[in-house]
């Protein structure tokens, strides 16, 4: 889509788009939920969020799908962390939209909510990259979730956590990568825009390898 386009649907629904936002900080302030310890978790729902907006027009496919997919950016961690079942959710994003479109947004945080697991890597396994394959804009949407933790890890400078954080992303780029990219495919929903990878990695030492610009 072109980005004039993007950015008028955009406009068209910023309504609709600010009563999503404040829905889902009120999802997560209800738990209590913080992002790295002390900020409110809207910091990072809102910096996802910007990265779907900056990078949008590369996936999105037509107008109307716009709200579907800022609502599947604002409300990625709720399943998972703001105590909401997937009905709850779909419930929600059926008040706000066209009931096609809320299963669409609704499929993006299903998509998106971690396999049961006592480590990192359990909760995210094959089983878990491939249900967001297989779903339109969660491809895109999860890369919006990394480069918003990679953003902030890498401006928190010198903070223990964000430094361990950034060790662990590095180390994780090219399987995180080759595990949203959909091979062949001709849906552009499920696509990963190119530019995205690239302000990751010009957050993280990692050279430029072919497999990423698959």
């Amino acid at each position: 889509m072109k980005r004039e386009l993007f950015e008028s649907a955009l406009a068209e629904n910023s309504a609709l788009i600010d009563t999503i936002r404040e829905r889902a900080h009120r999802a997560h302030h209800l738990v209590n939920q913080h992002y790295d310890h002390t900020l409110p978790y809207g910091h990072h729902l809102d910096m996802v969020a910007d990265a779907v907006i900056k990078y949008g027009h590369n996936v999105c496919d037509k107008p109307e799908e716009v709200p579907a997919l800022l609502f599947g950016a604002y409300f990625h961690d709720s399943i998972e962390d703001a105590r909401l079942t997937y009905n709850d959710v779909l419930k929600l994003c059926t008040t706000m939209m066209q009931p096609h479109l809320a299963v669409t947004a609704t499929e993006i945080v299903y998509a998106l909510t971690n396999e049961k697991g006592r480590t990192r890597a359990e909760r995210a396994d094959g089983r878990y990259y491939s249900g967001i394959r297989a779903t339109p804009y969660a491809p895109f949407v999860k890369l919006a979730d990394r480069l918003a933790n990679i953003s902030y890890s890498a401006s928190a400078g010198s903070h223990d956590d964000s430094k361990r954080m950034m060790a662990v992303y590095a180390g994780e780029m090219q399987h995180f990568i080759e595990s949203l990219s959909v091979a062949g495919a001709d849906d552009i929903r499920l696509s990963i825009p190119q530019e995205m990878i690239e302000e990751i990695r010009s957050h993280l030492p990692l050279p430029s390898t072919a497999t990423d610009k698959k």
